[in-house]
């Protein structure tokens, strides 16, 4: 008996092996077969997919076969392995074992997008909304409801997001980009105000974001953002008005159809620095690192005054003779191929669908802002030297060619 029960268990052993065998055999097969593809192919896989469904998803497009030995396979060697939402690139030649390797690394296929200094914020959400390759999460929502996705209720968003070039995989939402963004500009503005100068006129770095979102606007000659900073602020000590367009436009909103005129400088909106003293209620636009840098170390000088050349770079001057005086050669008698900021730099090989087509700035929500009254009209004049001293004329006589975003 006990003969027959040790020759049973061989024959069971034997039987065991045989077929822990057949498996390992059956599941290396699967696991160096190639993948039957005869050009490169991208395999997404959706939030919430598990390895055994993606198999069975491959199986049944006739890329792979023998998926239940896959399944097995994954089981057993790679159960705490997650699958990352995301595309991964399979090309001819590749082996399902390379596949699994591209999973186990998270080497997804990455996408990039681009927020562009200069921009407001009704831009930033044209350009998540045009992208494709992002889920789409805030349609049909106000710019404060969004704001509350991003956990940060109450903010108001325009400039509160750094301008930079985010690198994403498909399947990230819009609300994942964006509150990189948001991050990212609270970081930058925090490491630029702990070197900011020490005799700056600010008291919150705010104040700072939003004299960054002026020079932004004003200037995108590197070399010029510091002096611009320094008329601004000489302004201000001297409690002189700002008067800047882009903040005039601004005010605006969708009423702005791409020419300034006198009746808007006298407008009373929150943002209209020809009328309100100081600096606006927010900033204007996004503004990158470098305006940033020259809001908060403004370049000493005497200048009180700009006017623009007509080929994106400015004429500074110390007084209102020298500056009536430019007003006259660049405003007055303007060259043919006036340009109110430097010409855009376009990226080999880009078109103009790669971008979306700059918009007029939201107006913001009228609890938010308290109304305006105007006090004596400014200046009027933008366009003609300035006669009365009383009256400081703005700093860049440029009304009808606004600047457009850099």
């Amino acid at each position: 008996m006990r003969r027959k029960f040790l020759l049973l268990l061989e024959t069971g052993l034997v039987l065991a092996g045989l077929c822990l065998g057949a498996s390992a055999w059956k599941i290396h097969s699967a696991l160096e077969q190639p993948l039957n593809i005869t050009q490169e192919q991208l395999l997404e896989v959706p939030k919430g997919t598990t390895p055994t469904r993606t198999f069975y998803r491959l199986e049944a497009d006739g890329v792979i076969k023998d998926a239940f030995w896959l399944r097995v396979y994954w089981r057993f060697n790679l159960a705490g392995q997650p699958l990352h939402k995301g595309e991964y690139r399979m090309q001819p030649g590749m082996t399902v074992e390379n596949l699994i390797d591209l999973w186990k690394r998270g080497e997804m296929v990455q996408y990039s997008l681009t927020l562009v200094e200069g921009w407001n914020f009704h831009q930033v959400r044209a350009a998540l909304a045009k992208d494709e390759k992002l889920e789409q999460t805030l349609n049909g929502l106000s710019d404060s409801e969004v704001m509350d996705k991003l956990g940060h209720t109450g903010i108001f968003p325009e400039g509160r997001f750094f301008p930079d070039t985010y690198r994403f995989v498909r399947g990230m939402t819009d609300v994942e980009l964006l509150k990189k963004a948001y991050d990212r500009l609270d970081e930058v503005l925090a490491k630029e105000w702990g070197q900011r100068a020490a005799d700056v006129p600010y008291t919150e770095p705010y104040q700072a974001l939003i004299m960054a979102s002026l020079v932004e606007k004003e200037t995108g000659v590197p070399q010029e953002r510091g002096q611009i900073a320094g008329v601004f602020v000489r302004r201000m000590e001297m409690g002189m008005l700002l008067q800047t367009d882009p903040t005039v436009i601004y005010g605006l909103g969708d009423r702005y159809n791409g020419k300034l005129t006198r009746a808007h400088l006298k407008e009373a909106t929150p943002y209209n620095t020809y009328v309100i003293a100081g600096l606006p209620p927010t900033p204007i636009a996004m503004v990158g690192r470098e305006a940033i840098h020259a809001a908060l170390n403004p370049v000493a000088g005497n200048s009180l005054y700009f006017v623009a050349r007509g080929d994106g770079s400015h004429v500074f001057s110390d007084d209102l003779d020298a500056h009536n005086s430019a007003v006259r050669e660049f405003q007055l008698k303007r060259r043919a191929d006036y340009r109110s900021s430097p010409a855009p730099v376009t990226a080999p090989g880009a078109t103009n669908e790669q971008a979306p087509i700059p918009a007029a700035s939201p107006d913001p929500a009228p609890e938010a802002l308290a109304p305006v009254t105007p006090p004596e009209p400014a200046q009027e004049t933008t366009q003609e030297p300035a006669k009365e001293p009383a009256a400081a004329p703005a700093p860049e006589s440029d009304a009808t060619a606004p600047q457009s975003p850099q």
